[in-house]
């Protein structure tokens, strides 16, 4: 899947303009500030309905910080595949509307059969230095791309913890007469058949991905024995052990005001010798675990869809030394589509291939 040219209006800096993209590695050269990772936002909002940037969709437009002024806009690529073929994900009058081939979407998870995309950024340090928030979210979306069974038992456990986090607040806060045990008796045996579905499928697939990573990440940095370690919150993957767990831990629960065990408490550590990792390493080490996890994860994708990803690169090679740079490269997983980010003192001339696409972007506009 290619694709084959991106059209804005009014997203964030860039100048509203169809911009042809229909080469096997396209590159954006320009200083900091100019519009190259916008470019690359608008490419992943179309694929995704979402920004890797913010959680607020209002922020991606042009005038979000203009008073009064129109806050819509939108992002549509047409795909290699035909003419007719295209994806244009809008945002109106603060709602957001997704169209494919001319039809509206139900929902954003039909996005993903479509234009399968990775994108490796600076905001992937959250998944190595961040929160154990971010790193399940990582490996969630890992997950989310070739399982889709996976993404809908997630957000079914997602919304019954709402549900039940909601309750739990509610008694906390003393909003509530008389006592949640009755609906949390209801909840529960929900709560744990979804939440058990995850942990199996979450321990398989980090052996799996432990691997993977482990090798590229020796390929690169000569450092062998990294490991990816997966705890689970539960220690029973039995439903009634689970059960019992979360009748024991009630009273906990309840005084706090939020489930305090559950899937949404897994972690996931970065293990060298014994020992975490991300505790030692340096801020290159730390930078080269967060790029060889999107590595991983395109070939994780691969090797379950046997379809190849567009992958998205912004200043991935900036902070690398020439030989990194190579070894980086040439672990780079297969894809049907690159896009990268330069500034304009790189050497990108000798990364290009005879069809390569090189663009400069200045002040929003994108230009050959």
């Amino acid at each position: 899947m290619l694709f084959s040219s991106l059209r804005t209006a009014s997203f964030r800096n860039l100048l509203d303009a169809e911009i042809f993209t229909g080469a096997k590695e396209v590159f954006l050269v320009g200083e900091n500030g100019q519009g190259k990772t916008n470019f690359l936002e608008a490419l992943y909002f179309c694929a995704y309905a979402s920004s890797f940037r913010t959680v607020r969709d209002s922020e991606l437009a042009r005038n979000f910080f203009i008073k009064n002024a129109d806050k819509d806009f939108s992002a549509e690529v047409k795909l290699a595949q035909s003419v007719n073929d295209n994806i244009l994900v809008k945002f109106e009058k603060g709602k957001k509307a997704i169209f494919i081939n001319g039809k509206q979407a139900a929902d954003r998870k039909e996005l993903l059969s479509i234009a399968p995309t990775i994108v490796f950024c600076h905001e992937d340090m959250e998944f190595v230095s961040g929160s154990p928030e971010r790193r399940r979210w990582f490996f969630d979306q890992t997950l989310s791309l070739y399982d889709p069974v996976y993404l809908e038992d997630l957000r079914r456990y997602r919304h019954v913890l709402k549900t039940r986090n909601t309750l739990l607040r509610d008694y906390s806060l003393q909003k509530l007469t008389g006592s949640p045990e009755a609906v949390l008796d209801a909840l529960d045996p929900q709560f744990t058949m979804y939440g058990l579905k995850l942990m199996k499928k979450r321990e398989t697939a980090v052996q799996d991905f432990s691997h993977l990573f482990s090798t590229l990440y020796e390929e690169v940095s000569g450092i062998s024995g990294i490991s990816v370690q997966y705890t689970q919150s539960w220690k029973s993957a039995n439903e009634d052990d689970a059960l019992s767990h979360l009748q024991q831990r009630r009273p906990a629960d309840m005084a706090a005001g939020l489930s305090l065990s559950g899937p949404h408490r897994d972690r996931y550590v970065f293990a060298h010798n014994g020992t975490d990792f991300t505790v030692k390493a340096s801020t290159g080490q730390k930078r080269l675990l967060a790029l060889l996890l999107r590595a991983a994860q395109a070939c994780r994708f691969s090797a379950m869809t046997n379809l190849n990803p567009i992958l998205l690169l912004d200043d991935v090679l900036l902070e690398m030394d020439g030989e990194k740079r190579r070894r980086f490269i040439s672990v780079l997983p297969a894809y049907d589509q690159a896009f990268y980010t330069f500034l304009p003192e790189e050497p990108y001339q000798r990364y290009c291939k005879e069809d390569t696409l090189v663009y400069t972007v200045k002040d929003g506009k994108v230009q050959p």
